[in-house]
């Protein structure tokens, strides 16, 4: 196959990624332009692929750059070179298939009841002995561990009084001004007195669903929705509604239309852009039409986009809050998963239940602590936060690409896998025979953490699914533990 036969589609790619080959870890676009071509079809296992001065030329890096890339995809086990011929896509190369989420959801209102199981999941958290594919957050190693540091030594000398004391219950007005200034790479217009600072993603989530329900409403979610979701409507009494999500498109705006006409829905809860667990982004339109139809009926839209900022793409997605006009976007989102997760730094913008919600952050937490709230506002107005992301995003898509081809390879061949374009979890069908609880406890007696699907619906579904999460680093000991999670997936590794 002649390198002109590829022509029409790096072409493409040169136009439409120009930005973002400027970036660090250039060579990586490389990399996803040829997983692309193979994923299309265009190249097949045993072709041989673009030559190093074709890809160099189309895409307009070096000879360098595209070497770098062909010995990642190398080592990945997607191509292998040939002495003085190239390189060609593996003969035994094999991409596994989406899941299948039509499990037959129940459109109607159910109790949540997951607590025990999302409680036992949720000791893993924070412990060291363990494979973290069961936390949604990066490696210590990834996060800007030094400058942090840095800057709260200089906030703590410098500001001592400040550093100390209360600070207002909407928060620092240095860090409400740059989360204003950040939202406009989203699309939405908030202004810092909108912005009420909380202690995560998940105090702006509870205080918001907390301003518009009380003991026994109905709250629209996707399915499957994060298990912390599901924890926290049964904490309040509500119940849930599940409409169901695609890992490529997410949910569909004629589903949502057809519950909030049935039932009396008092709130939704959505995480739009790479959702949590199956990775999904909802397009802009449909993120439009959403809005309207819910503005409609005066129902009230919490948006969770605690991963927008991990896109690996040009563009940063849109937020929902962008097509608000009449303050019932209620937009969430924090620094955990990009800068500290430690450091227990979020936001809510309510609209139009501001005074609520602030009343609500008063009577559980008066305030965020201040330090941290110092610190990460001179992080974000030095600049300091686009550049770490950059680095960031790039780190966690290499990593992603791995344990994808990872579970292909390793998995018994029923096995399907999400192909995320952001965030930080794979989705991951196994064979009907496997029972995701037993899966659990199985890996973790053997030092591995996974998340059973389970958790993440409200009604009996998910049973045969497992959520793994990317920490954007790549070891040995990372890719032998998914070799055992694949063995343990086998037959004779989980309990039908």
């Amino acid at each position: 196959m002649k390198d002109d036969q590829y022509s029409y589609f790096v072409e493409g790619e040169d136009m439409l990624d120009r930005k973002a080959v400027a970036e660090p870890y250039r060579y990586t676009l490389v990399g996803k332009s040829i997983l692309e071509l193979i994923e299309s079809g265009t190249l097949k296992p045993g072709d041989k692929i673009p030559s190093l001065r074709h890809m160099s030329t189309k895409m307009r890096v070096s000879i360098a750059t595209v070497s770098q890339a062909y010995v990642d995809l190398e080592s990945q086990g997607v191509i292998e070179s040939k002495p003085k011929s190239g390189f060609y896509v593996r003969s035994n190369f094999k991409r596994l298939p989406l899941p299948d989420l039509r499990q037959g959801s129940r459109i109607e209102p159910r109790e949540v009841n997951r607590s025990e199981l999302i409680r036992t999941v949720k000791e893993l958290v924070g412990r060291r002995d363990m494979l973290p594919f069961s936390v949604a957050c990066p490696d210590d190693s990834l996060l800007p561990v030094r400058e942090l540091s840095k800057i709260m030594a200089s906030v703590l000398r410098d500001s001592p009084s400040c550093a100390i004391g209360y600070e207002t219950v909407r928060g620092n007005a240095e860090l409400r001004k740059q989360i204003a200034l950040h939202c406009m790479d989203a699309g939405a217009t908030v202004m810092p007195d909108d912005i009420i600072i909380t202690s995560g993603a998940m105090e702006a989530i509870s205080t918001a669903i907390r301003c518009i329900t009380r003991p026994g409403d109905i709250v629209l979610i996707q399915s499957p929705t994060f298990y912390c979701f599901l924890q926290l409507l049964d904490t309040l009494g509500l119940r849930a509604i599940e409409i169901p999500s695609r890992p490529e498109g997410g949910i569909l705006p004629a589903d949502v239309a057809g519950v909030i006409n049935q039932f009396d829905v008092r709130a939704c809860i959505f995480n739009f852009n790479f959702s949590n667990p199956d990775g999904s982004l909802l397009p802009v339109e449909a993120k439009k039409e959403i809005v309207d139809l819910l503005a409609e009926k005066s129902i009230p839209l919490i948006e969770d986009d605690v991963s927008g900022d991990l896109y690996f793409g040009p563009d940063r997605p849109q937020v929902c809050k962008k097509f608000d006009k009449r303050g019932l976007v209620m937009l969430c989102s924090s620094f955990s998963k990009t800068i500290s997760p430690g450091y227990r730094v979020g936001w809510l913008v309510p609209g139009k239940f501001y005074e609520k919600a602030q009343d609500i952050k008063t009577t559980s937490s008066i305030c965020t602590a201040s330090p941290s709230q110092m610190a990460i506002a001179e992080f974000l107005r030095t600049g300091k936060y686009d550049r770490h992301l950059r680095r960031l995003r790039a780190a966690i898509e290499k990593q992603m690409q791995a344990m994808q081809l990872c579970v292909s390879r390793y998995f018994p061949p029923e096995t399907k896998v999400t192909r995320p374009r952001g965030g930080l979890a794979l989705w991951i069908e196994l064979p009907q025979y496997a029972d995701s609880r037993d899966y659990f406890y199985q890996a973790r007696a053997e030092g591995i953490g996974v998340v059973p699907g389970l958790i993440f619906s409200s009604q009996d579904k998910y049973k045969n699914f497992i959520r793994l999460t990317c920490n954007g680093t790549w070891s040995e000991e990372i890719e032998a533990g998914i070799r055992k999670l694949g063995k343990l997936a086998g037959k004779n590794g989980v309990s039908p």
